[in-house]
């Protein structure tokens, strides 16, 4: 199975092997892969996708195409969030992807972006529930509460790069900047969380680069290890102070910190906020981060 997850942010790759139909079992990784084409570049703007963001999208699809091709997947899906979501010239995006990769993109709802998201995270997590599940895009972040399925779910649109691209125009942001990006997100995630009920889960779980990278930053990691990251428990202190460290910092200086993916140093800080702010809102002392998201919920898909 070939799962490709197409964000706002990056453009992810999985080709696993999964047990049959109706048995338990994991994922088996056969690779992963991930490149940061920024797709949303200037959406939450222009209302429409660039031309050279398109463009971006196309040669990191193609060469994921040469891979599913050469290792014999049997299926794909690919999936198309935020980004796609709120563009006008969405059906450029379409063709593009059609042409290149030979199968027709799912521009998934927020719901079914959510519950992708919630089946991943949960699969062989060993953690008090009921969850909330957390995934902070770059576009959107959704929140997912359940045990074993999903109990209730909403997108928002606060993601990182929408985020920065609104309110952090300065390097590093101002006290000012900042203020305005902390009102907006902390509105939307109270809204959020009064439309489900995660301030009654016990278990925050964090999803996607932003929420990844944060931790490996706090474990101090000489280098970025997923297998270090996965299932890692973080603070809201540790947290606390990443976010406040990574936005007085400019981009330059992100780019020295040995774990930072070139492509996500002028967001993380936006991305960063967001997971604070909501672990303030809903009162979670710590969180787990998960490498499992969206992307494994794609490949698990195909057989429910």
């Amino acid at each position: 199975m070939a799962a490709i997850d197409c964000g706002t942010n990056s453009i992810r790759l999985l080709v696993a092997d999964l047990p049959p139909a109706g048995a338990d079992g994991a994922l088996t990784d056969v690779v992963r892969r991930m490149e940061i084409v920024r797709l949303g570049q200037g959406v939450d703007r222009t209302g429409r996708l660039a031309p050279e963001a398109i463009e971006r999208t196309r040669v990191a699809l193609g060469s994921y195409a040469a891979e599913v091709r050469s290792l014999g997947a049997e299926r794909v899906r690919m999936c198309a969030t935020s980004a796609t979501r709120d563009a006008a010239n969405a059906g450029d995006f379409r063709a593009m992807v059609v042409d290149t990769l030979g199968v027709e993109p799912e521009v998934v709802t927020g719901d079914e972006e959510a519950r992708l998201s919630f089946t991943g995270a949960v699969r062989g997590l060993t953690a008090e529930p009921p969850y909330l599940v957390v995934d902070v895009g770059g576009g959107s972040t959704e929140f997912v509460v359940g045990t074993s399925t999903v109990e209730g779910a909403i997108s928002v649109d606060i993601g990182c790069v929408r985020m920065t691209e609104r309110y952090l125009h300065s390097d590093p942001p101002t006290p000012a900047e900042i203020a305005a990006a902390t009102e907006d997100i902390t509105a939307t995630v109270d809204r959020a969380l009064s439309a489900v009920p995660g301030r009654e889960a016990n278990t925050l779980v964090g999803l996607a680069g932003s929420v990844t990278t944060v931790a490996a930053i706090a474990l101090g990691l000489p280098k970025y290890q997923p297998e270090r990251t996965h299932h890692a428990r973080i603070s809201y202190d540790e947290v606390a102070k990443v976010t406040s460290d990574l936005l007085a910092m400019p981009t330059a200086r992100r780019l020295e910190i040995p774990v930072m993916h070139p492509g996500r140093a002028d967001v993380i800080g936006a991305g960063a906020l967001v997971l604070r702010v909501i672990m303030e809102r809903a009162a979670m002392p710590a969180v787990v981060a998960s490498e499992h998201d969206i992307l494994d919920g794609i490949a698990w898909s195909v057989n429910s």
